[in-house]
C-alpha cells in the first residue's frame, strides 16, 4: 500500500510539474508559426469540431502529422476552456513544453546572488517580450510574471520576444504579491521604480539578491507593491524627460 501512494504521489508531481512547463497559445497565425518553428516543442494541437474547411487548419494537420504531435478535437465550449480566450481562438490552441518555466520555491532554493525582474501589472505584449529577450540578453536570472491577466505571456509577446522566451527562465505565479512576500523572506530586497525618490539605480549593492519591480505603462506600480519594497530607486533623467518606457527601464536594469 505504502508503495502504491508513492508511487501515486510521484504520478501526481510528475504530472503537476509537465502541466506548469505548458504554455497555451491561440489564434491561427500564431499556432501555425509556432508549429512551423523548429526550435519550439508543441505537445498538443486542439482544434474546435466547429471550424469551417479551410487551409491553414489543413496545414496545421500536416505538420502535426509529420512532427507527430499529437490533435485532439473539442466543441467550441471546451476550446475556449482551453484557451481562454473564446474571442481571439478562433477555433484552435496549442500546447507548447516550456522548459523555462521554473517553480519559485525550488529557485530560491538552489540558486544565490540573482537579481530579478518582476513585472507588475505591464499590460503590452511588445513591452512584455522586449523585456523577455532584454532579460535573457543580459544580467538578469529570472523573470517573475502573473499567469492572469496583465503580464501574461501571449502570441504577441511571444513574437515580439524573438525565440528568448523558451531560454529565459520564466517564474509564472497566480499570485504575485505572495511570490514576491516569499522572496522577500528568504533575504532577497525588493526595488520599485519611482519618480519620488533621490537613489539612482547605479548605487544598488550588486553583491545581493533583488528583484525589480516594474509597473503598468500608465499608472505604474501598484501601491501594495510599493508597500511591501525595501526601496524605491530612479532612473536619472536629464532635459526634463520624466519617464522612459517600460522595456527600455528594464534594458537598463538587465546591464547594470
Amino acid at each position: 500500500m505504502a508503495s502504491r501512494a508513492l508511487k501515486d504521489s510521484k504520478e501526481y508531481i510528475d504530472k503537476k510539474s509537465s502541466f506548469a512547463k505548458t504554455l497555451t497559445i491561440y489564434g491561427r497565425n500564431a499556432v501555425l508559426e509556432a508549429l512551423s518553428d523548429n526550435n519550439i516543442k508543441p505537445n498538443k494541437l486542439h482544434l474546435s469540431t466547429s471550424n469551417q474547411k479551410a487551409q491553414i487548419i489543413d496545414d496545421m494537420i500536416d505538420i502535426c502529422s509529420k512532427k507527430n504531435i499529437e490533435i485532439a478535437y473539442h466543441d467550441k465550449l471546451q476550446l475556449s476552456r482551453i484557451s481562454k480566450n473564446a474571442k481571439q481562438d478562433q477555433g484552435v490552441a496549442l500546447d507548447i513544453k516550456m522548459d523555462a518555466f521554473i517553480n519559485e520555491d525550488e529557485f530560491i532554493l538552489n540558486n544565490k546572488d540573482f537579481t530579478i525582474i518582476a513585472l507588475d501589472g505591464v499590460t503590452n505584449p511588445q513591452n512584455i517580450g522586449m523585456i523577455i529577450r532584454s532579460s535573457c540578453a543580459g544580467n538578469i536570472d529570472a523573470l517573475i510574471l502573473s499567469s492572469k491577466g496583465a503580464s501574461s505571456i501571449t502570441p504577441l509577446a511571444i513574437k515580439a520576444s524573438v525565440g528568448t522566451i523558451f531560454k529565459m527562465p520564466i517564474i509564472q505565479t497566480n499570485n504575485l504579491f505572495a511570490t514576491l512576500q516569499k522572496f522577500k523572506s528568504n533575504d532577497t530586497k525588493i526595488y520599485t521604480l519611482s519618480l519620488d525618490t533621490n537613489k539612482s539605480y547605479r548605487n544598488i549593492k550588486t553583491n545581493e539578491n533583488k528583484i525589480f519591480i516594474l509597473g503598468n505603462e500608465t499608472n505604474g506600480v501598484s501601491k501594495e507593491m510599493e508597500k511591501l519594497s525595501n526601496e524605491s530607486i530612479v532612473v536619472p533623467m536629464k532635459r526634463g524627460v520624466e519617464s522612459l518606457n517600460v522595456a527600455v527601464t528594464a534594458s537598463l536594469l538587465a546591464f547594470m
